[in-house]
């Protein structure tokens, strides 16, 4: 099945979006995850487990664990690696003790 021309594609010429993290500007090509966003802007990490306080970013990268949770435009516990980035996106790391403790912490 195709999906030609249905989502933007990384690369196509597009301006870059512009979001901030934590106060930091990120830029995100059009087709990014705010996950990969992050990782192509260099930040690996961006919450905390809840017990050691262990960094945490991407992991699987497809949505199946939680390890990659970021508060956008003011809406905690959404996974960074399944959230399209837009323009002007607001993005706050996450604490340890956030989540609804389906986060699969494990330390």
């Amino acid at each position: 099945m195709s999906h030609a021309g249905s989502e933007p594609v990384v690369g196509t010429g597009s301006p870059p979006y512009r979001l901030t993290f934590d106060g930091a500007t990120v830029t995100a090509l059009p087709g990014q995850s705010v996950g990969a966003a992050l990782v192509a802007a260099g930040i690996v990490a961006w919450r905390t487990t809840r017990r050691e306080s262990r960094p945490r970013g991407l992991f699987c990268g497809i949505g199946v664990c939680f390890d990659c949770l970021i508060t956008v435009d003011g809406r905690p516990g959404q996974r960074a690696c399944l959230v399209p980035a837009r323009d002007g996106m607001r993005l706050s790391a996450e604490g340890g003790g956030v989540g609804d403790g389906g986060d699969g912490d494990v330390d």
